[in-house]
């Protein structure tokens, strides 16, 4: 929870993924708030009154992903609304001529997606999905130390670069307000 609400303020693409990883914890744990007290939440240098928020937070996630039908796959619908937030926003900026460094990174990254969604099971992903599963993939398997292909890490380098310029624009948008027309 703690680390959430940091990331939600500061990176909302960190926060994303951050939240499937925590939806993937939880499915670790068999859904059972006791698992993850035990075996989760004990590890962490939290004071007791952190603790609890901690564990009320892992309570509510379990509840709304048994309610939402994600307790095997799928995403909570808190996070298929961020991800629709910035399907959004992405549309906008492309749409608008105020953000001519955004369309050339996304032009520079559109044939990445294109392949990757080509070699998904979803070819009707839309391409900032696409963008996010393939960052999750390949943080998964960065944690259990398999080989990234130069090819993959090229692409997923170029795709961080594009996400991180969403996510900022995520941000002056929420902070200030972007002005797509004139």
């Amino acid at each position: 929870m703690f680390v959430a609400q940091e990331l939600r303020k500061k990176n909302i693409a960190e926060y994303l993924l951050y939240m499937w990883q925590i939806e993937d914890t939880i499915r670790a744990f068999d859904c059972q708030l006791r698992r993850i007290r035990d075996e989760w939440v004990a590890q962490y240098n939290y004071t007791d009154e952190q603790k609890e928020e901690e564990i009320d937070w892992f309570g509510n996630l379990i509840r709304m992903m048994n309610q939402e039908g994600c307790r095997e796959k799928g995403h909570l619908q808190i996070n298929k609304v961020t991800m629709q937030t910035l399907i959004e926003l992405h549309e906008q900026l492309l749409q608008s001529t105020k953000f001519p460094f955004y369309n050339a990174e996304y032009y520079k990254v559109l044939p990445f997606i294109v392949e990757l969604r080509n070699k998904g099971a979803n070819k009707e992903e839309n391409e900032i999905e696409t963008c996010f599963n393939t960052l999750y993939g390949v943080m998964l398997l960065r944690l259990q130390k398999k080989e990234i292909t130069p090819d993959t890490a090229h692409a997923v380098k170029e795709i961080t670069t594009f996400i991180g310029m969403l996510s900022d624009y995520y941000h002056k948008d929420k902070t200030e307000g972007l002005k797509f027309e004139d």
